[in-house]
């Protein structure tokens, strides 16, 4: 019994993963279970945000809020996301670039664009790293996202209708959403003191954030599975761009621990340019680039957590 919990808790997120996955190909497979499947679908877009608005107000309560404040490492993983992103629309430009390779570049571009998740804090703290660094730099990638997209998407989709204030605020919106309610939440609950009972009760439940992170995983892998069965295409170009989505993971977490290394944060810079917000990054591509490049950021949320469960499974071992 021991083992098998031992099992549960290092490879937590692919058991949620292959969860999902059985469940939305079961769905799939058996008509009987269409009508079903209809009536479950608004319920699940409405869990998910909720669960994410969860993971963040749980972990936002276990952060010091007087440590968030930039470090170095903050600038050079920001500034390796910039170099990236301006190579790709460059390539893109220079070489006029258009259909299928279009769509290739499109995918990799919304993984590089993307700003680091919400869960990374989550990961970052189950692997031993310093959540107040990362928290910090989920802000600041946020609002560099918030800039880039409107400068380069216009660039690359020239008929796409939206001016830069326009997608500027919508991405701010999105991010007050996702992350500045939770935190001011998080921030009352630990200041008022007839919730400090409330507060010390929670903080002290043994990876709550993970677990709960692990259940919307869940219903994540049935929507990516959902976008790629549903994509208009061969599936051997499918395959190239679920290719290049794992190299680029490979890459931005081996860059991002190299960086780290420099500051002593591994851990915190590879989880930050690694663990993109791929729900964010697939809305980016549905609204500004082609609807297939979203099978890019769909299979790179399968990646990122194959290689945060080797590092769990890693740490754990380790520690035992």
């Amino acid at each position: 019994m021991l083992t098998l919990i031992r099992f549960i808790k290092n490879w937590t997120l692919p058991i949620s993963m292959g969860i999902g996955a059985l469940v939305y190909l079961i769905f799939y497979y058996v008509p009987a279970l269409d009508t079903l499947s209809q009536k479950l679908a608004p319920t699940f877009d409405t869990i998910l945000p909720l669960f994410m608005f969860l993971i963040l107000y749980v972990t936002f309560c276990k952060v010091n809020f007087k440590k968030l404040l930039p470090v170095r490492w903050h600038f050079w993983a920001s500034l390796f996301q910039i170099v990236l992103v301006a190579a790709i629309v460059g390539v893109i430009l220079y070489f006029r670039i258009g259909g299928k390779e279009l769509i290739l570049l499109e995918s990799i571009l919304a993984c590089v664009i993307a700003p680091c998740a919400a869960a990374a804090a989550v990961v970052t703290l189950k692997l031993g790293g310093n959540l107040e660094q990362m928290t910090t730099y989920t802000f600041l990638s946020n609002l560099l996202c918030a800039l880039l997209i409107p400068i380069c998407f216009p660039l690359i989709e020239p008929a796409s209708e939206f001016t830069f204030w326009t997608a500027f605020s919508l991405i701010m919106q999105k991010v007050c959403l996702v992350l500045v309610v939770p935190m001011l939440l998080a921030l009352l609950t630990k200041s008022v003191p007839q919730l400090h009972r409330f507060h010390q009760w929670l903080i002290h439940i043994p990876d709550l954030s993970f677990y709960l992170w692990g259940c919307s995983l869940m219903i994540v892998t049935g929507t990516t599975l959902k976008n790629i069965f549903h994509a208009q295409s061969g599936i051997g170009f499918l395959l190239l761009i679920a290719f290049w989505g794992l190299l680029l993971c490979l890459m931005q977490y081996a860059i991002g621990r190299y960086i780290g290394r420099f500051f002593e944060a591994s851990i915190e810079a590879g989880q930050a340019l690694g663990q993109k917000n791929t729900a964010f990054a697939i809305w980016i591509a549905t609204t500004y680039l082609h609807p297939l490049s979203t099978v890019g950021p769909g299979c790179y949320i399968l990646w990122q957590n194959i290689i945060n469960s080797i590092e769990i499974w890693k740490r754990g071992k380790y520690k035992a």
